[in-house]
């Protein structure tokens, strides 16, 4: 096959020179940072995101979401508060990160209402905490672990990024911030980047 004819996208729409870079990073700072360029529609790649782009529900959280990737948490999953007559969620973000940043993230739930969920690295946790409601059903917890424990996990990681990131994942943090009030969506992050500006205190 000739160069030109070389498909360009993978078959989830996400283009593969983007995914080129995730091949060579291998620390966590350099995760998040080619996740805040995705949050910044510079990237159509992220490891795990079958699809090019995000979710519209993350734009308005977008720019805040690429600051915390460059402040130490490599995002995994977020989402908006929403009170309506017919849904509900609760803002969160989840992601992985040193030990310093999780037990500075762990120590919001000393000084504010917010609620973190820390899993150390092996972890494999199980909780529900609900933090989306279709109505009254529960659509969507917190509280489970998602470093890569198992072989299979650790492998679907290194296909998506590389061998070196898939185990380092699996010896990191992951922790879980929500807020706990229902729609509510000025306070988490803000929050979330003031501690992990904390952790990189000396």
């Amino acid at each position: 096959m000739k160069p030109e004819e070389l498909p360009a996208h993978d078959e989830y729409g996400r283009l593969l020179e983007d995914r080129g870079v995730w091949r060579q990073a291998i620390t966590l700072e350099a995760a998040g940072e080619l996740t805040a360029r995705w949050l910044e529609g510079g990237s159509s790649y992220q490891p795990g995101h079958f699809a090019p782009g995000f979710d519209t529900e993350t734009i308005p959280l977008a720019a805040a979401l690429a600051e915390l990737n460059r402040n130490g948490l490599f995002t995994k999953e977020s989402q908006p508060g929403i009170l309506t007559d017919s849904a509900a969620q609760r803002e969160y973000v989840t992601g992985f990160c040193s030990a310093g940043t999780a037990r500075e993230l762990l120590a919001l739930s000393t000084r504010t209402e917010l609620v973190t969920v820390a899993h150390a690295p092996g972890e494999a946790s199980n909780a529900a905490i609900p933090v989306t409601l279709a109505g009254t059903e529960v659509t969507t917890v917190l509280g489970s672990s998602e470093n890569p424990v198992d072989e299979a996990q650790i492998r679907d990681w290194a296909d998506e990024t590389n061998d070196a990131l898939a185990l380092l994942l699996a010896d990191s943090w992951y922790v879980e911030v929500l807020d706990p009030v229902w729609g509510r969506n000025d306070v988490l992050l803000p929050a979330v980047l003031q501690a992990l500006k904390g952790a990189g205190q000396p």
